[in-house]
């Protein structure tokens, strides 16, 4: 296994999720295990390894992930009352493939 959890296990069927929402090239899921009351993961089903592996040539991709973003966090925000929109890199980063974080609610411990 390497470390990109959202290709080996998600992407590839091998970890069922539950979907929020899904297009060709992004898919929006409950959290498998959640650090929030709300978490919702939200990646693109093509490989790129972090926000700062995109390039110009990503700008269709990048518009579409940040239409299911916007239209989740939405939904985050009408359902609980306000929502955050996260990524990380670097060690931040777990799994090296670009995905967003959006959650509500405070950290679970």
């Amino acid at each position: 296994m390497t470390d990109d959890f959202y290709c080996d296990e998600v992407l590839s069927g091998r970890t069922p999720v539950r979907v929020v929402e899904e297009t060709g090239a992004v898919l929006a899921y409950h959290h498998t295990r959640p650090a929030y009351p709300v978490h919702i993961v939200v990646i693109p089903r093509r490989h790129i390894a972090s926000l700062l592996a995109l390039d110009a040539a990503d700008q269709d991709l990048v518009a579409e992930m940040v239409g299911v973003i916007q239209r989740v966090a939405a939904r985050v925000l009408v359902e609980h009352g306000a929502a955050r929109v996260i990524t990380n890199l670097g060690a931040y980063q777990d799994s090296k493939h670009l995905h967003w974080h959006v959650v509500s609610g405070g950290r679970l411990e």
